[in-house]
């Protein structure tokens, strides 16, 4: 019900149908699952972004992450994803969403790029995952943003949805981020305790 809800306030299409349900994926790349609408309402019920955040959504599909955080935050947004046919419907998508809701799209990006060949903005500092790739991947990807950390110092966070063991026991045996907030997604944790949202921090 609430898929439904939220494509239509925001005008865009974001569910997957069959044929993207069965595309061929890489082998180091998991195939296109959008996160659910509960799911992020229990997220930004108390995760708060504001305007100057500049979030990155590794694999993101038709762009449900994407519309929806910059429909209630007003953030920058980036959403990074390899399939072309995915990609193409995101950009069908925003042209919707801007004809939609007037806002501007001028602070809403999406690149058809491999996830490590994303170029990190100096200013990018949310990074949201549901286990897009490989922790082959990931740890590619988490080496350059400390990198760019380096670079440009600020404070970082990631975010991981459906949290992977594997992306854990790397982020926390390997690196200095922290836990710093677990949210869980209400009725459906019960059933299954993976589904929340793990919140990793760093700071330089």
């Amino acid at each position: 019900m609430k898929e439904a809800y939220y494509d239509h306030i925001m005008n865009v299409k974001t569910g997957r149908n069959q044929k993207e349900i069965l595309q061929a994926v890489h082998y180091h790349y998991h195939r296109y699952e959008p996160t659910p609408y509960r799911a992020l309402e229990a997220l930004y019920e108390t995760y708060k972004l504001d305007k100057q955040d500049r979030v990155v959504d590794f694999g993101s599909g038709k762009g449900r992450i994407i519309f929806y955080t910059h429909y209630l935050f007003g953030c920058t947004v980036t959403g990074i994803e390899m399939n072309k046919g995915l990609f193409e419907g995101a950009l069908d998508n925003l042209e919707r969403y801007g004809k939609k809701t007037k806002r501007s799209r001028e602070t809403i990006h999406f690149e058809n790029i491999l996830a490590e060949e994303y170029p990190l903005h100096p200013e990018d500092n949310r990074f949201y995952f549901f286990n897009p790739f490989s922790i082959q991947i990931f740890i590619t990807i988490v080496n350059s943003i400390l990198l760019s950390i380096e670079k440009s110092p600020r404070e970082v966070e990631l975010v991981l949805y459906y949290p992977s063991e594997e992306y854990i026991l790397y982020l926390e045996n390997q690196t200095a981020f922290e836990l710093t907030e677990e949210v869980l997604v209400p009725e459906l944790y019960d059933a299954n305790p993976s589904e929340r949202f793990m919140i990793y921090r760093i700071s330089y």
